[in-house]
């Protein structure tokens, strides 16, 4: 895979990020009104529902499926849809959107099980300039979110709670990404999009009924339908197949850390809508998770981690390309 193109998927990774940033400050709170398992099964089945004229032949792609691609399938819909949305949505509404900083602490952790989980089922090695840029990466991300300070606390149980769904989400989407790349290697990301959407719209709607929570419709505003249809077109699935193009273009290790430009987005666009400064700290974060992230994406592979028979691959190209 060429410099150019893992560039383009690491740029289209950092802006599905960005977008998932903007759903966590701008959108999600309109929905707060809404039961949080029925928040999550909306965000699923609207956009699945809108899917159908688009990519309706996606139905017969799902028939050539076998086992294991259906296994796959459901741990990514298990944790990054529904078990990693629920926990996300809960974390933002037990701290009603006011200590954002908690809540995106889960992203300092997602790229740790993310790259122990590719090292152990993708196989990929990670050399030691990788493990060095991919630290400063978290480091950048921690002191834009918390500065020279620890996570705020000061909310009691209340905010632990939320810092425990928070933790829990980091797990589950650090997993969805190792898992959705798997599914990638055997599905296009249209259908990969396409089968997520509807299978978590599935496990959603069955968690509604065991948990007693039901369909309550009444209870939905129609600036709640407008929220759902917006994140739905933008944040929801637009940024998943942004996501899953960019994630065919990369490695999972270099996805998950292109992934810290939620927190980036997410403090920056708190500053702007609900007017939270950011220290000096914050910004020297910032920059060096910026920096650190255009240094991964544009990072050529080294040697030691090409497989060897990648490296034979390409050893027996090389004469092809001199001609």
């Amino acid at each position: 895979m060429d410099r150019n193109t893992a560039t383009a998927g690491a740029l289209a990774i950092c802006v599905a990020a960005a977008l998932w940033g903007l759903d966590g400050v701008v959108l999600t709170p309109r929905l707060s009104n809404l039961a949080v398992p029925f928040v999550v099964f909306l965000l699923h089945v609207v956009p699945f529902g809108l899917m159908q004229p688009v990519l309706f032949r996606c139905w017969g792609r799902l028939r050539t499926f076998d086992r294991r691609t259906w296994l796959v399938l459901l741990l990514v819909s298990l944790s990054g849809g529904l078990v990693g949305t629920l926990c996300i949505v809960k974390a933002l509404f037990i701290v009603e959107f006011k200590q954002l900083s908690v809540v995106v602490l889960l992203q300092k952790l997602q790229p740790v099980f993310a790259i122990l989980l590719a090292a152990g089922l993708l196989k990929e090695q990670l050399s030691a300039r990788f493990v060095a840029w991919a630290a400063a990466a978290v480091s950048g991300g921690y002191l834009l979110t918390f500065g020279l300070r620890g996570p705020d606390l000061s909310g009691g149980d209340q905010t632990l709670h939320a810092a425990v769904f928070a933790i829990i989400a980091a797990a589950c989407f650090g997993a969805a990404t190792v898992f959705g790349k798997l599914l990638l290697g055997k599905v296009d990301f249209k259908t990969a999009t396409f089968a997520r959407y509807g299978l978590t719209s599935v496990l959603a709607a069955s968690y509604l009924l065991l948990a007693g929570v039901g369909l309550p419709l009444s209870t939905t505003t129609p600036g709640n339908w407008a929220i759902v249809v917006l994140i739905s077109l933008t944040t929801g699935s637009g940024a998943i197949f942004l996501y899953y193009w960019g994630l065919t273009r990369v490695r999972a290790t270099v996805a998950t850390i292109c992934e810290l430009c939620l927190p980036l987005s997410a403090v920056v666009l708190d500053h702007l809508v609900n007017g939270a400064r950011l220290g000096a700290w914050q910004w020297v974060g910032g920059l060096v998770l910026v920096g650190s992230i255009l240094r991964i994406s544009t990072m050529r592979t080294d040697p030691e981690t090409i497989k060897p028979a990648e490296r034979d691959r390409r050893a027996a190209d090389e004469p092809r390309r001199r001609t």
